[in-house]
């Protein structure tokens, strides 16, 4: 479900991506290491920087410690490219297939085509509804939302206030949780007003920056917060709050804990941001991979239940974590983000008076 890192997210992705490039493969040997080899297929590189930045990196460390052979690759925002990607990994022969689906048709229609294949699918990040997964490992989505906002109230106070609300894409399931949960938290607050809610169509930057200056307009700017749904789009919203010096004065809110949504924190013109760690839900995608791999039964902590498939879907779902300027030191210590990449040119000082301190 999984938003511009600057030059560090154009580095990554040239250096990272290419249809043409199979994949990483991890050490095959080990005494007790599960045999198989597990086929990865990340969504793009425009809806979050986490995808290449983090995902990837974790997921390749988790499958190497394993030992198991891994192929990971980027759909790049093309749901043709995740069918062809699917067919090549197929008939490599995975074993099992992770997927992080760009919309639930096309996402689902790889699942069955695996499944007559004899291999086993597992939903990373996103559930595919109506799909076959036999596993779904995710953060909490609801949660995620919740915990959006509640960051906002916070910010905002228990003042009157207009709200407008740009979630994520509606092919992703999980801005639909994310907006049920933000709900969930601000419609009990009764001095808030929703004045205006848009779905971003794929999480594009670009759209959400027109979507947000259309209802600043249609406001008049009379506009007091905003549930941006990650950090992609709260980053447009606060380009357009610059254009009209309200940048700092208006509370938005983001999603993924990305450079430039920490940045956009220590600067104050971002509320909040949600943290996922995503090295947990790397290593719980790995440990349920390892299982069907061996054709043992995964450890889980939940079932999400599919509305279009009429199913409970065996879940692991994690906890997100709030982040604000008080707390943006976790990020870094947990080595999800470099402090080198955080703390550049002005953020020195800022990153400095969060106590975090470049090595």
């Amino acid at each position: 479900m999984r938003k511009g890192i600057l030059g560090l997210m154009a580095l990554t992705t040239a250096a990272a991506l290419s249809l043409t490039a199979c994949g990483d493969d991890g050490n095959d040997s080990g005494g007790d290491a599960a045999k198989g080899k597990v086929g990865v297929i990340l969504p793009d590189t425009a809806s979050s920087a986490r995808w290449e930045n983090f995902d990837r990196p974790y997921l390749e460390q988790a499958f190497k410690a394993a030992g198991i052979q891994s192929d990971i690759q980027n759909a790049e925002g093309s749901a043709q490219r995740f069918q062809t990607i699917a067919d090549q990994m197929l008939t490599s022969g995975v074993t099992v297939l992770l997927v992080t689906g760009l919309d639930s048709n096309s996402a689902a229609a790889v699942q069955r085509k695996a499944q007559a294949q004899g291999v086993k699918t597992i939903d990373y990040d996103r559930l595919t509804l109506g799909g076959v997964a036999d596993y779904y490992v995710s953060f909490n989505n609801v949660k995620v939302g919740e915990t959006m906002g509640a960051g906002l109230q916070k910010c905002l106070g228990e003042k009157d206030a207009n709200i407008v609300y740009l979630n994520g894409s509606p092919s992703d399931n999980n801005a639909t949780l994310f907006a049920k949960g933000s709900h969930n938290v601000l419609d009990k607050v009764s001095t808030y007003k929703k004045v205006a809610e848009q779905p971003v169509p794929d999480w594009e930057a670009e759209k959400a920056a027109t979507l947000f200056e259309q209802m600043w307009t249609e406001q008049h700017g009379k506009i007091d917060g905003v549930l941006a749904a990650n950090d992609n789009l709260g980053n447009a919203v606060i380009s357009i709050l610059k254009k009209n010096q309200r940048a700092g004065k208006v509370p938005v809110t983001g999603q993924d804990a990305t450079v430039q949504g920490l940045q956009n924190i220590l600067d104050g013109t971002q509320c909040m941001s949600v943290y996922k760690p995503s090295k947990l839900e790397a290593d719980a995608a790995v440990k349920l991979a390892v299982s069907l791999i061996k054709g043992e039964k995964g450890e889980t902590t939940a079932t999400e239940h599919d509305p279009i498939g009429k199913r409970d879907v065996p879940s692991v779902l994690l906890e997100p974590i709030g982040i604000t300027k008080e707390n943006v030191k976790k990020v870094v210590d947990d080595g999800a983000v470099k402090a080198a990449d955080l703390c550049k040119g002005a953020y020195a000082a800022k990153c400095e008076a969060a106590g975090i301190t470049v090595q």
